[in-house]
């Protein structure tokens, strides 16, 4: 029976949203996990600069992993597929293009593109895609995936309104008052199985003003670009709609370390390379070099002059 009456929810909201008519799903790493059931896929190559939750996903499945580089352009080397192997290529920060992606699809038969750093890059037809949407919204869930495939059987329906604490508090409060809940709710997908994306998070994604966002993240990039190119260690692209402005120097973590003393929080991608990597390795200095400055719809230029200027004053005091 429908309720009538009572008290008010929250609004429905029916905004254009991007990745309308892909399969919404609750996570990004299940999106990776509808692809491996629906193609069966039996082997897949992953690149070693890539968080731990891609290779959890693969051993759930039974698909055997082969790992490989990336070079300093992000792209892959050292791949040696067989005819039925899969190459997981990841859009590292957005620097991949439509071009260079079909490109590797022509050289590697079969790729599934992550684009968790590329919310507003389009698909490629007959290229297997996946979005994440916590990395660009403030929301508690949501994954867009493109594929010829579907799954043949029911999926159930995330529920996040519970998981949303974190997401509401820090509008009103600041980030560290709820660090470990959104800790938390990172670690909530890693047993999660195939869902589809909750109708809360559905909803919230049709509020937003996509081209406002994507206009204010494309110019906040090109000005830590400008800012930041002859310092930086990284050969760069703006991409549009830009994910985080990754700024490549020796010894990164005394920067971080002198930051978080000004209340700004540069995160290390993947912390886990650290550990397991040679600290040779290009993905061992990526995980310890890359500081990936935020520079998304929430800030305007006045904050990157702000930010730029006091990384500025730290790289260079004492001189």
């Amino acid at each position: 029976m429908k309720e009538i009456g009572g008290y008010l929810q929250l609004d429905t909201y029916n905004l254009p949203m991007i990745h309308e008519n892909a399969i919404a799903l609750n996570c990004g790493r299940n999106a990776l996990a509808y692809i491996l059931e629906a193609k069966k896929i039996k082997k897949i190559w992953l690149p070693i600069f890539l968080c731990d939750s891609v290779s959890h996903v693969c051993k759930k499945y039974q698909t055997g992993v082969k790992c490989y580089h990336i070079n300093k352009s992000f792209e892959p080397v050292d791949v040696q597929p067989q005819e039925s192997d899969w190459i997981y290529i990841v859009n590292y920060y957005g620097q991949l293009t439509e071009e260079r992606i079909t490109i590797l699809s022509q050289k590697y038969k079969n790729i599934i593109v992550d684009n968790a750093h590329n919310y507003y890059a389009k698909p490629i037809k007959n290229i297997d895609t996946l979005y994440t949407c916590r990395k660009f919204w403030g929301v508690s869930d949501g994954a867009f995936l493109y594929t010829d495939t579907i799954l043949e059987r029911e999926i159930p329906q995330d529920i996040s309104f519970e998981r949303m604490h974190f997401v509401l508090g820090r509008y009103e409060k600041s980030a560290s008052d709820f660090y470990i809940e959104a800790s938390q709710n990172n670690d909530f997908f890693g047993n999660e199985p195939i869902k589809k994306m909750s109708k809360l998070t559905w909803n919230l994604l049709h509020a937003i003003d996509y081209e406002k966002a994507r206009m204010r993240r494309t110019q906040n990039f090109k000005y830590l670009f400008d800012f930041f190119g002859n310092v930086n260690a990284l050969k760069l692209r703006i991409p549009d709609g830009a994910f985080m402005y990754p700024l490549m120097i020796p010894n990164a973590y005394i920067l971080r370390r002198k930051l978080i003393e000004k209340c700004i929080y540069i995160p290390v991608l993947w912390p886990e390379i650290l550990q397991k990597c040679p600290k040779e390795l290009l993905e061992y200095k990526f995980a310890s070099d890359i500081l990936p400055i935020p520079c998304d719809q929430r800030y305007s230029l006045c904050d990157m002059k702000y930010l730029s200027h006091i990384i500025k004053s730290i790289l260079f005091e004492g001189d």
